[in-house]
Formats: C-alpha cells, structure tokens, sequence
C-alpha cells in the first residue's frame, strides 16, 4: 500500500476481482436471512478498521458538502460523481476481505479506473430520477385540474389523498431505478461491466433476492431510527455499516466459492 493515505491504492481492479470466487451473471437468489446477514457481515468489516471507516464518511460527507452549496452544478456533480466515489468504498471493502487495509485514498480509487462508466451510471440515475419527477407531476397536475373542474378549489383532503398518490407512484417508480443502481457500481468496478451491463445485472440481483431485501430494509430502518437519536451520531458507525452491507450483499448474491 502506498505510504500516502490520500493516494488512491496501487493493486489493478483486474487483480482484485481474481480470488472473488465463481462469478454468476444477473446474480443468483439466496435465503431470506440473507438480508440479516449482509448487515452483520458489513458490522464485520467496519469492526476491523473503524477509525478509518468514521474518517472516510466524515471524508465523504465534507465532500458532498463542498460540492453540493456550488449552486446547481453541485447538485449535478453529486448525482454523477456519486458512483465513483461508491466503487472506491466497493474496493476499499475488497481489500478488507482480502487481508488488506482500508484507506482513506479508496474513496478515490474509482477516479483511477471505469470512471467513464461509473459517472454513465449517475448520468442514467439522474435522468430516470428526473423522468420521474416529470410523470409524478404531471399525474398530480392532472389530478388537481380535474378537482378543480369538478367544483372550484380542490379541499384539504383531495390535496392530501392528490400528494399520496403522487408520493406512492413515485416510490413505485423508483424502486427499480434503485434495483438497477444498487450493484452497479461494484460490477463495474469489480467485474469490468460496461455500464448498461452492470445497471441489467444489478437489477437482477435484486430482483431475485426480494425478500431478503424485504428483511434487508426492515432492519436498515430500525436501525437509522436508532442511529438518528441522539444527534445522528450513530450515523457515523452505520453509515459505514450500510457501504460495507452492500459489498457484503454483491458478494453473497453475485458469487458462489
């Protein structure tokens, strides 16, 4: 490792993915406890380094602050550097699993290599979030407009009954943006998918693994509540947590020894 704790680490990705095991494409369906254990194995990797895991989203957070006060742009740069920056954390992990050290340069280590297709990842991210917002409002304009030709200003629960609508079309759309993002960044990282490539496994993997997830979410909110109270300190440990779950879960679903 270099002697830099900035400097992004020297292994080539293609070396890091030969001991992963036996690659499955589009992933494979494991057991609904699963989802328990993709968390317990992420608390696994922060409990090796943890002062290195705090240091790196105190890092990541200051750095998504800088970006994102820059008017627009920053909001831009968030959405497209954001897999970028999620593929190093994916490598980081690799390099714990395999004996290694966690460095703060990880964070940086997608810049190094696919960072083309890391960024296509969040530009598709950004314009499907988009998209959405788009149909969500044009749903509630329509539904407003009708109200209102239907008898003057629409009342309080036509709004409300208007806003669900909207809040549950728009988690419905969602849902399989963030199927096809969820993985993404590690299969690019870790496996050389192109971008598309990565997005369409990625959403299989989740796909197949609907109750784990189930489980998976159940648990990450309780624990967010938890972690929330007081002064969202317990972010600084479960942040981590929920980075090193994902690797943990990419490994489960997309690999058999």
């Amino acid at each position: 490792m270099s002697s830099n704790p900035y400097a992004a680490p020297k292994a080539a990705v293609a070396d890091a993915a030969v001991s992963l095991g036996n690659f499955i494409p589009g992933g494979r369906g494991v057991g609904a406890g699963r989802g328990w254990d993709w968390i317990a194995s992420g608390w696994g990797l922060f409990k090796r380094q943890p002062g290195t895991w705090i240091g790196l989203i105190v890092l990541t957070l200051v750095i998504f602050i800088a970006i994102g006060i820059i008017p627009f742009v920053g909001s831009l740069a968030l959405a497209l550097l954001g897999p970028v920056f999620g593929a190093g954390v994916i490598l980081g992990c690799r390099a714990l699993e395999d004996g290694g050290t966690l460095e703060i340069g990880h964070l940086f280590a997608g810049f190094r290599d696919k960072a083309g297709s890391l960024i296509a990842i969040g530009a598709l991210n950004l314009a499907a979030q988009v998209v959405i917002m788009v149909v969500v409002g044009l749903i509630t304009g329509a539904s407003m407009f009708a109200m209102m030709r239907g008898g003057g200003q629409p009342d309080a629960a036509g709004m409300g009954i208007s806003m669900i609508l909207a809040g549950l079309i728009a988690a419905a759309l969602m849902i399989p943006v963030a199927m096809a993002v969820w993985f993404a960044p590690a299969l690019v990282a870790l496996n050389g998918r192109g971008t598309v490539e990565a997005m369409k496994e990625s959403f299989s993997g989740c796909l197949k693994n609907i109750i784990p997830f189930l489980i998976y979410g159940i648990v990450m909110f309780v624990l967010a509540i938890l972690a929330s109270v007081p002064l969202a300190l317990g972010w600084l440990v479960l942040g981590p947590v929920i980075a090193a779950s994902i690797y943990t879960a990419y490994r489960d679903i997309f690999y058999t020894q």
